[in-house]
């Protein structure tokens, strides 16, 4: 099975949905070779935190230490276009969460990749939403290589499949899967942050959120959040008590 699983995944770029189909229909397939390490959902290594999800991946392409997907872990997520705010708040909480959790997050520009530099001295684990020796952004190509030598770089897609838009939200559910809690720097009112929340509450994991001010309009995202029942972080404090 754990051969079957690998041919399907190369022969459909690791798409869920047609993975799931060949299954069903038990298409024919033969053996393959691929240069680089897996697990796969019928392995006792697999993470067991994805055994959770509705719809775990079969098969999970990774380069760098695995063990940080066994540790405890707190997700740090947010908006790609950030303000100076944003930014700093970001650092200061990775700063203080480093110490305890390994960081997760999922490499795109912006809150993602400050949350992962901040972590690099420490431990981080990048989820992407491509194959996983593809650079995406590219902006982030330093961060990249940084992460894959030195921490944890994990996809559901093999080698060289691209960036595509719909691979985000099915990134987004081995986000919200790893991470013990998440904790939203700053977040659009419909934005992919939004979506790995609704992610992480489907897994009954809790929501911390950083406290905006009212007169900002460009993370109104935060503001609903709190009304609907996310715990604020008001202080360094909140922070360090998690």
């Amino acid at each position: 099975m754990r051969e079957q699983l690998l041919a399907y995944a190369l022969r459909y770029e690791g798409s869920w949905p047609q993975i799931a189909a060949a299954i069903r229909n038990a298409e024919p397939w033969q053996p393959v070779s691929y240069d680089g390490r897996y697990v796969t959902i019928t392995d006792a290594d697999y993470p067991a935190r994805f055994r959770q999800l509705r719809y775990p991946p079969w098969v999970i392409f990774y380069a760098g230490n695995s063990d940080l997907w066994k540790q405890a872990g707190i997700a740090v997520i947010g908006a790609r276009s950030t303000s100076a705010q944003g930014r700093e708040c970001c650092r200061d909480i990775t700063s203080i969460l480093k110490e305890k959790y390994v960081i997760i997050s999922g490499l795109a520009k912006g809150i993602d990749a400050i949350a992962h530099k901040e972590a690099l001295d420490a431990r981080t684990v990048a989820v992407i939403g491509c194959g996983i020796d593809v650079v995406y952004p590219r902006e982030n190509a330093a961060l990249y290589h940084s992460i894959k030598e030195r921490q944890l770089i994990i996809s559901e897609y093999p080698s060289h499949a691209k960036p595509f838009a719909s691979h985000f939200p099915w990134r987004n559910r081995l986000i919200a899967a790893l991470a013990d809690a998440v904790v939203v720097i700053e977040a659009k009112e419909r934005s992919g942050t939004m979506h790995t929340v609704n992610e992480a509450l489907e897994l009954s994991r809790p929501i911390y959120c950083a406290a905006r001010s009212y007169l900002e309009k460009d993370y109104l995202g935060n503001a609903l959040l709190l009304s609907q029942g996310a715990q604020p972080l008001w202080t360094r404090e909140d922070v360090k008590e998690l």
